[in-house]
């Protein structure tokens, strides 16, 4: 069961999941694809899987997917988010590369070094123990 805080969270995102698109790029005058793309770029260790926590509706996973022979997992506390990141995926032939779960980026159940990479886009925000990883 999720803590209080995280399902108010999850709510809320379940909530606005239809306006978020929208919002990301309208409140970040589109800089969020900047951000993406340059973040990106510091993948350098040529992973072949990513792990994408807090990946909302995949536009970092999306993003990340022109990385050659990657498999990309998303993870969101958010249903609805991930519904809208399903669908994206599913228009842009990602099928195949990206999957998504619902998952808590605070307790994962991943083997240790499954991943190559890890990737966290604007979630980290709304993390809820934010001091565990100093």
């Amino acid at each position: 069961m999720l803590k209080k805080n995280k399902e108010v969270t999850r709510k809320m995102f379940d909530d606005i999941s239809k306006n978020y698109d929208f919002l990301n790029h309208f409140l970040s005058f589109g800089m969020d694809h900047y951000w993406r793309k340059k973040a990106i770029k510091y993948l350098t260790n040529s992973p072949k899987k990513i792990l994408d926590i807090a990946t909302g509706t995949a536009d970092f996973a999306i993003s990340a997917s022109k990385i050659n022979n990657v498999s990309i997992t998303g993870i969101d506390i958010s249903q609805e988010m991930l519904n809208i990141g399903k669908e994206k995926i599913r228009r842009k032939n990602l099928d195949n590369i990206i999957t998504l779960k619902i998952g808590d980026a605070e307790s994962l159940t991943f083997q240790d070094k499954y991943f190559d990479a890890i990737t966290a886009g604007f979630g980290v925000r709304n993390f809820e123990n934010l001091d565990l990883y100093n």
